[in-house]
């Protein structure tokens, strides 16, 4: 399944290059080279003596994309920022406002040109969480918040970017580290750390793939990432695998839709998938999905 799920990201990333969708002249600006888009979505429903059933809600959803590049001379620096957040109230449940979006996502990464396309680099993520997470209908116990889980990433490699667009990069030399700073996820030695432990570092291979483009075709935008890591030390052979990708299709200037969708394969992190024969958890490994889609105001602050 894994393997699977890796071998299907990466073609359809690497489909593109090879059909000439990446296929471009030679960036030779200089200087900063700034995007940013922000979109903000509203979805509601009502239903008053509707035959056919429904259930009231009011569901807003925000999504904050910032890139910033600079280039000069043989000297590259990429900058990325993602902050999403959504939540959702039904009428007739008694759960409030509960959590459909929640992320921080940033990536920095500094390169010094070693031939045309190759560049010596290296590499520093870090992803997290603003809000509590819970196992609806539960809201008593909390199975995520803010630094709970955060993965920070530091990695030295080599990075081709044959064109601004798309860049492909690999280390041999990477630390990941998953912090928990909950004292009572940290205590359950959740997301791979030890029971009580608050810090876990891994030390392995990793490989970053990304695309984005502007006008993939007339008015809609495209912008993909795949974070693919294996531990050196403990099962080298299970890959952690993280596919983002965020489509944007243009009604006029300030109207679009969304699609945003997140694949994610840890296998230090467990899932529940049922209850024992008293009611206890029982946990597995599984691959994560999140989808979200969105029709709402659109504003793009940068060029």
């Amino acid at each position: 399944m894994r393997k699977s799920i890796v071998a299907f990201a990466v073609a359809v990333i690497l489909a593109g290059y090879s059909q000439g969708l990446f296929s471009q002249a030679p960036d030779t600006t200089q200087g900063w080279d700034k995007s940013g888009v922000f979109s903000l979505n509203m979805s509601q429903a009502t239903f008053t003596n509707w035959a056919a059933g429904g259930q009231n809600s009011v569901a807003l959803n925000g999504l904050l994309n910032f890139t910033a590049n600079y280039k000069k001379g043989k000297s590259a620096w990429d900058n990325a920022l993602t902050v999403g957040y959504g939540k959702m109230i039904q009428k007739g449940n008694d759960l409030g406002w509960v959590k459909t979006d929640d992320r921080i996502d940033f990536q920095s990464k500094y390169g010094h040109k070693a031939s045309d396309k190759w560049f010596y680099t290296g590499l520093m993520s870090f992803r997290t969480q603003m809000d509590n997470g819970y196992n609806y209908p539960d809201t008593e116990n909390r199975i995520s918040s803010l630094l709970a889980p955060a993965y920070l990433l530091f990695s030295l490699g080599m990075d081709y970017k044959p064109n601004p667009q798309f860049s492909v990069f690999l280390s041999p030399l990477t630390s990941k580290n998953t912090i928990v700073m909950d004292d009572q996820l940290s205590a359950m030695g959740a997301f791979g750390v030890d029971p009580g432990k608050k810090f876990r570092t891994e030390l392995g291979a990793y490989a970053n793939i990304a695309y984005k483009k502007d006008e993939i075709v007339k008015n809609v935008n495209f912008l993909t990432k795949l974070d693919l890591f294996t531990n050196y030390l403990k099962n080298p052979q299970n890959i952690d695998i993280s596919w983002e990708a965020l489509l944007v299709l243009k009604v006029n200037q300030f109207l679009s839709a969304t699609v945003n969708t997140h694949l994610m394969y840890d296998d230090d992190v467990l899932i529940k998938v049922g209850e024992g024969n008293e009611g206890e958890p029982v946990m597995g490994k599984r691959a994560q999905f999140k989808e979200v889609i969105g029709v709402g105001f659109t504003y793009k602050f940068i060029k």
